[in-house]
């Protein structure tokens, strides 16, 4: 039988690995790629979704050959852009930052991308492009000061981060929820086991802790 293949997250985002175990999977190794991440003069948001996702997934698969464990791991690379028509939101990182990302959302339609990029043991690159449409209700000046002062804001793109008390702004989704919150769960499950990760040894290991009897 052969070994169990690592899966390593090409991220430090607590919010994409809480979202990896959501699904059962546990990565082996965090190996953040840290990028310029500015956008080209004019480029599409969904471009830079996939172009960033991409340079993440190479800059951490030099890390994972000089470490001699490319050829045992799956490596996985995401990044997530905001956007309102072409204008692309920034991860706020300042209340500035975040006050016009909300002053902007309030009331209006955004979309957000995801880039997810598979590098497999083989060397083989795998890429896919996720999309949702999100409408948020108009913010009041109450609202927007206490969400502002709420600090949830906080590197997150677009200024909100969905699974939190801006859960409460939406009035409509669609899509993909997971992709919102920052790796679309159905399209990157699908991507890495199509590729041959297994996805499910976790899943049987939690029915049997279930089984267990209480103490």
């Amino acid at each position: 039988m052969s070994a169990r293949k690592k899966l390593v997250l090409a991220s430090a985002s607590p919010r994409r690995v809480e979202l990896l175990q959501q699904a059962g999977i546990e990565p082996d190794r965090l190996l953040p790629a840290n990028i310029d991440e500015t956008p080209i003069k004019a480029e599409h948001p969904r471009s830079l979704a996939k172009r960033l996702s991409r340079a993440k997934a190479e800059k951490a698969m030099e890390r994972l050959r000089k470490d001699g464990e490319a050829a045992v791991s799956f490596l996985l690379a995401a990044d997530t852009v905001v956007s309102v028509g072409r204008r692309i939101l920034p991860k706020a990182e300042t209340l500035d930052d975040a006050s016009n990302c909300l002053r902007l959302l309030s009331g209006r339609s955004h979309r957000v991308f995801t880039g997810i990029c598979v590098f497999t043991p083989e060397g083989k690159l795998r890429q896919r492009l996720v999309e949702s449409r999100v409408r948020f209700k108009r913010l009041s000046k109450q609202e927007l000061e206490h969400y502002l002062a709420s600090g949830e804001w906080r590197g997150k793109a677009g200024g909100y981060a969905i699974q939190g008390i801006a859960g409460s702004f939406v009035v409509k989704l669609v899509g993909s929820y997971t992709n919102v919150v920052g790796l679309p769960l159905y399209e990157t499950t699908a991507l890495l086991g199509g590729e041959g990760f297994d996805v499910s040894p976790r899943w049987l290991q939690q029915a049997d802790e279930d089984a267990l009897p209480e103490s």
